[in-house]
């Protein structure tokens, strides 16, 4: 019943289901500055076990090299996920390769935080090697917050 509508990860990016990225050049900024947050609380994707639908906090921290993500295609593109089966680390994984690979950050830090389903609460992190910019631990303090007794 759950499955009929749904894809998997692999299939949807051989059939090119997803929307592309689209970028701007980054503006000036003093060196080191211009760390970006951006927040999308309503990302949903399906779980390829049972089809039932699994909700997310993405949450993506950068420090732009040359490129800024344009937000409307993040949103479209992480919008195209609706009814693509993948698990919590894959699609988490998916999205940081994605990212990584259009914009080559100086710095980047994406997460998949997983609302709890099953009585099972997950979150994935993934963050390029080397020390954190200026303002990236401001820009994240409170976005990651334990749910237990909600």
């Amino acid at each position: 019943m759950f499955f009929e509508n749904t894809v998997p990860l692999d299939q949807a990016l051989r059939e090119g289901r997803f929307p592309a990225l689209e970028t701007f050049p980054r503006p000036s900024a003093a060196a080191g500055g211009g760390c970006i947050r951006i927040v999308f609380p309503e990302f949903t994707c399906v779980c390829p076990k049972t089809g039932y639908p699994d909700f997310a906090s993405i949450v993506l921290c950068y420090l732009p090299d040359k490129l800024c993500l344009e937000l409307k295609s993040w949103k479209l593109y992480l919008n195209s996920f609706r009814m693509v089966g993948t698990f919590h680390e894959t699609v988490t994984a998916h999205l940081f390769d994605t990212l990584m690979a259009a914009l080559a950050p100086e710095w980047m830090l994406l997460a998949g935080d997983f609302y709890p389903r099953g009585n099972v609460d997950t979150t994935v992190l993934f963050e390029t090697p080397g020390p954190r910019p200026a303002g990236a631990d401001l820009l994240m303090a409170g976005t990651f917050r334990a749910r237990c007794g909600q």
